[in-house]
């Protein structure tokens, strides 16, 4: 299956080397000078991945990361020469799902796109909603999202709003670890730090609800100093 790849990239000498490369592999590349460009080109295409540079005219790689994640849940990888770690944790939290420090090997690119796509769409490929009743199943987990239940082996589970969006947001990603921020913000909008302990009430909150046994989960898994993903089952 063919791939369509944003690139928001405004030094046209990369943008030359990263295209010669992703264009061998059969991707098809669109390129944006800026982040605003970028805007409108994801909002006109089926865009598949997203390369972000940080440093980019009248719009940055992290404004430019935000904005695609108010909508699509595509998974972004962020191009940068800042090295620092504070400048990873800032992207990832903002909701990319990978880092990459200029100068980089265009193979290493290439073999992280392909990695990225595999999670994103080959392991959701057998979980994703059907368009006829809008059911997402992982394992012994059947979430209906017309009606907006969840059941576990055919047996209901009553769940709060929240608990419902957080699961839902999981769901739809198996294998996809979200940071806190990620969802707090996709569950109640501005994150803040304090926000921590109200994130992991929720979770101990689910576990209790659709785990055979909470203290060992099989299904919400922790990833320590990341956030929490959903096995696929």
């Amino acid at each position: 299956m063919q791939h369509t790849i944003l690139l928001a990239e405004d030094d046209e000498d990369i943008v030359r080397l990263i295209k010669l490369y992703l264009e061998k592999e059969g991707f098809t590349v669109l390129w944006a000078r800026d982040g605003v460009e970028a805007v409108d080109v994801f909002e006109s295409h089926n865009i598949d991945l997203a390369l972000v540079d940080i440093m980019m005219p009248r719009m940055n790689g992290y404004d430019l990361t935000k904005k695609i994640r108010e909508t699509s849940s595509i998974p972004i990888i962020i191009l940068s020469a800042a090295q620092l770690d504070s400048n990873k944790i800032m992207g990832l939290n903002l909701g990319a799902d990978d880092y990459l420090v200029k100068p980089f090997n265009p193979l290493e690119l290439i073999a992280r796109i392909n990695a990225n796509i595999r999670r994103a769409y080959s392991l959701t490929a057998q979980v994703q909603p059907q368009q006829d009743d809008g059911k997402i199943t992982v394992g012994d987990l059947v979430l209906d999202t017309h009606l907006l239940t969840l059941q576990k082996n055919g047996e209901p589970i009553q769940l709060t709003a929240t608990e419902y969006k957080i699961l839902i947001m999981l769901m739809k990603s198996p294998g996809r670890v979200f940071t806190k921020m990620q969802i707090y913000e996709e569950v109640n909008g501005e994150y803040l730090s304090t926000d921590d302990n109200t994130m992991m009430v929720h979770i101990s909150n689910l576990r209790d609800k659709i785990e055979d046994d909470p203290k060992n989960p099989k299904y919400i898994k922790t990833v320590r100093g990341l956030g929490y993903k959903i096995e696929n089952l």
